[in-house]
């Protein structure tokens, strides 16, 4: 039979409208990007991706959950470009990156801090005293200067601070540059680039974020918009974002085949050995279950690490363009007090998720 030019296009009409509910089922399924970055706190993303963990709990919310890795501070670009829904971040940039673009975001999982994690690290014997006769190589308006100030100041060297010479090294690139100059003397960075780097003989800590226990915090913050969204799937992703992290943390501080199958797919996440993993984990306070998380993020101490935070970037202008005081970029915390103006609030802690973990909920 020979089908005339309409008959044919009748039938691809067809084709394509029986095709339609099928396209549109699979559109309408929520869809949510996670950006995160090497460190020791974050790599358990990559192991929820991998393992089906995050799947599992996606499933159960009727949503979908993606998981993409980035250089930290392109990471941190993206989400204050709204190219992704939520970001592992450090209290410090949630305030000098997002909020300080005016991004509205909220922290919905307070997942660990740096208990030793962050250093500053010399060659040749150099001492804080002699520290502003060097270049120091780190990411700039991160927390690896947040450390470099509060470490001069620490240790009285609070004079010393505005002839420092910042070298601005992304994380990427950071290890290399150090190792490959022997001229090069003073660089502050995280694990497991910390690690890479005192692998040298030559090399040394003279500071690192254990004496400021609480200050450097690792996050997952979400857009308030996308959290807030009408259609409640803002809310089931950090629902499953929740459920899918804390039974990472059963994995990783569990035993047995499970555990070794998360620290090793953690590990690889940024090329580690097991051995190396669980090196960084020891200077990585996590709060592994989510009362311990839940309990930080609602008490007193959290504010008072904050103020230090947001001091720090009002001083160095991380808070924006024609930012007068510090209090023009505002912190809500859970028992609705302000760091602040009400009227600016561009950060939010946000307890209600690691909560409902708590109370077995999710």
């Amino acid at each position: 039979m020979i089908h005339s030019k309409k008959s044919v296009l009748g039938l691809l009409c067809f084709g394509l409208l029986a095709l339609c509910p099928t396209v549109s089922a699979v559109a309408e399924v929520p869809t949510f990007t996670v950006g995160w970055s090497v460190y020791a706190g974050w790599n358990p993303y990559f192991y929820m991706q991998k393992s089906g963990i995050l799947k599992k709990w996606a499933d159960k919310y009727g949503i979908a959950i993606k998981v993409q890795r980035f250089d930290y501070a392109a990471s941190l670009d993206s989400f204050v470009a709204k190219n992704i829904d939520a970001c592992t971040m450090t209290n410090m940039e949630a305030l000098d990156m997002p909020a300080a673009a005016g991004v509205d975001s909220t922290v919905v999982i307070v997942g660990d801090y740096s208990n030793g994690n962050d250093a500053v690290l010399v060659r040749n014997g150099l001492t804080f005293d002699k520290l502003s006769t060097q270049p120091v190589m780190l990411v700039q308006k991160t927390v690896s200067e947040y450390l470099l100030e509060r470490a001069m100041v620490i240790n009285n060297q609070q004079a010393q601070l505005a002839k420092l010479r910042l070298i601005n090294t992304s994380d990427s690139d950071i290890v290399p540059a150090f190792m490959n100059n022997a001229s090069n003397q003073a660089v502050v960075t995280w694990k497991p680039l910390v690690s890479q780097i005192l692998a040298d003989k030559g090399v040394h800590s003279i500071f690192d974020s254990s004496k400021i226990p609480g200050e450097i915090l690792d996050l997952l913050v979400v857009r308030s918009e996308v959290l807030n969204r009408p259609d409640g799937s803002g809310e089931k992703f950090a629902k499953a974002v929740n459920g899918a992290w804390y039974e990472t943390m059963q994995k990783l501080n569990g035993s047995g085949p499970s555990q070794l199958q998360a620290l090793k797919i953690s590990a690889a996440a940024s090329g580690d050995s097991v051995d190396s993993y669980k090196e960084q984990l020891k200077t990585t306070y996590l709060f592994a279950d989510p009362k311990t998380a839940a309990d930080f993020t609602t008490g007193v101490t959290l504010k008072q690490k904050m103020e230090l935070v947001r001091q720090f970037c009002f001083k160095h202008g991380l808070l924006g363009k024609n930012i007068k005081s510090v209090d023009d970029v505002a912190i809500a915390y859970p028992d609705g007090s302000i760091q602040g103006r009400k009227d600016r609030v561009r950060l939010r802690f946000n307890p209600t998720f690691m909560q409902a973990a708590q109370q077995g909920k999710l």
